[in-house]
């Protein structure tokens, strides 16, 4: 599914019900992207829509933060791009199986992604603009996308 996003107005409603669909869920949002395309930006609309109190700034250089929703689940943000070429298990297990978790630059861990998660490619189109795919990889990614306008 294609979303042409044309202000930051429409990626937080982007991310809005994003986290309308998800709350409450156990699911795996990968965010893929050049840089500055708004990773991390919906990153911190879709915690703050949640109801994260704390402050969501990229996770590059910690490779993950943690953060609590407003009923108390568990949000991860990983942001592995420092992991490329790394092969080992990281024990990331946990954090797919509880709660949700956004992971940027998801390719260079595809081997430890759950086979059901959401897909989500942004573009930048212009300063503000951003051209979004989105693609369920399973059936509970799939329901929980059914009916996207």
């Amino acid at each position: 599914m294609k979303l042409n996003l044309n202000s930051l107005s429409d990626t937080e409603t982007f991310a809005n019900e994003m986290a309308r669909r998800l709350k409450g869920q156990t699911m795996t949002i990968t965010l893929d992207g050049d840089l500055g395309a708004g990773k991390t930006a919906w990153t911190r609309f879709f915690g703050k829509a949640l109801g994260v109190k704390r402050t969501i700034n990229s996770p590059t250089f910690t490779i993950m933060k943690s953060y609590k929703t407003e009923d108390g689940s568990p949000l991860y943000h990983m942001d592995a791009y420092r992991l490329e070429g790394a092969h080992q298990d990281l024990g990331f297990e946990e954090c797919f199986e509880e709660g949700l978790c956004v992971v940027e630059w998801a390719d260079y861990i595809a081997e430890q992604i759950p086979a059901d998660h959401i897909s989500i490619s942004l573009k930048e189109t212009g300063e503000t603009s951003r051209e979004v795919e989105m693609n369920a990889t399973g059936p509970k990614s799939a329901s929980l996308l059914e009916g996207w306008k």
